[in-house]
């Protein structure tokens, strides 16, 4: 192994199983609803420290950041979280892939965070980070993080473009609008759903009341087919 070691995020991912369905640099793209619904939390922090190691197989570089979190905008706010990513330096040695974030200490991120047999990772990689910056006039704003990815409309067939900027508080309003918009479509489903059992216990109900006539209004029918095939 060279000491430039480039990896692919399909080899990457038999050790963190989070990314979409992706071949060389085109990945299938997540809705911003998809990344919400799936993300087991999203968090706004600053990457405070940095370590980069060999996994238990010692065959890939993993590197752990750690967040001193600010807000969590999804799930349980806790004072650090630490996510890991594929790729990292140990030594000479160093691993990389295209559409795993790199993140940098001392930047501030939005992360939608996965669950992962290695702890929390990035859900998605580069399609789960946000870059926050402060633009000239001190307002807090939120960009997808930079990448090489191409991400494709699975259904089109078409690129899609990344997200916009916008303001911290816009998007984390963004946020909410979504997981609220979910909260009633699962509401509704299990309206229809929980209708759906209603109405069949209703039928199965009926037809246990009226047993004795339905099975005389078979046995009519069956005497009546039985007299036509005959003739």
């Amino acid at each position: 192994m060279t000491p430039n070691n480039r990896i692919c995020a399909l080899a990457i991912s038999t050790v963190l199983a989070a990314a979409p369905a992706a071949h060389a640099t085109l990945a299938t793209a997540a809705t911003f609803e998809q990344k919400v619904d799936k993300a087991a939390s999203i968090i706004l922090g600053k990457c405070v420290r940095q370590e980069s190691r060999f996994d238990p197989t010692g065959r890939w570089i993993l590197t752990y950041s750690t967040f001193q979190v600010e807000k969590a905008m999804k799930g349980v706010a806790v004072p650090e979280l630490t996510v890991v990513t594929p790729g990292g330096q140990v030594g000479s040695l160093h691993q990389s892939s295209i559409g795993i974030p790199a993140f940098q200490t001392g930047a501030e991120n939005v992360i939608f965070v996965k669950n992962s047999n290695v702890g929390p990772t990035v859900l998605y990689f580069d399609q789960g980070t946000y870059d926050v910056k402060t633009d000239t006039g001190g307002q807090r704003v939120v960009a997808p993080h930079p990448s090489d990815l191409v991400t494709i409309d699975a259904q089109r067939g078409v690129a899609v473009a990344p997200d916009s900027s916008q303001p911290l508080p816009q998007f984390e309003q963004r946020v909410n609008d979504t997981m609220r918009d979910l909260r009633n479509e699962k509401t509704r489903m299990n309206m229809l759903a929980a209708e759906k059992l209603r109405n069949e216990a209703s039928l199965w109900s009926v037809a246990k009341e009226n047993k004795w006539t339905i099975l005389l209004a078979l046995a009519g029918i069956a005497f009546a087919t039985w007299r036509l095939l005959r003739h």
